[in-house]
């Protein structure tokens, strides 16, 4: 687990990136002349799983931060 602090808007800026990298497959397959649709379907689907995955991981931080601050809290006690 890192020890830096986590970002202000973390959910936020996760999707914003993950939105532009769904953009870069777009561009990706426009210049090298792909199928729009196809690249489309893959972007969506990248844009989806990732967004899901960093929001569960940042989840799972903030559940073990509250953990260890409410174990912390009750050794004090």
């Amino acid at each position: 687990m890192s020890d830096l602090p986590p970002p202000p808007h973390a959910y936020r800026g996760s999707a914003v990136l993950h939105a532009v990298l769904a953009a870069v497959i777009l561009v990706i397959a426009a210049i090298s002349g792909g199928s729009f649709a196809r690249a489309l379907l893959v972007a969506l689907a990248y844009f989806v799983v990732a967004t899901a995955w960093s929001w569960f991981r940042f989840r799972q931080r903030e559940t073990r931060a509250a953990a260890k601050l409410a174990d912390r809290k009750s050794e004090t006690q």
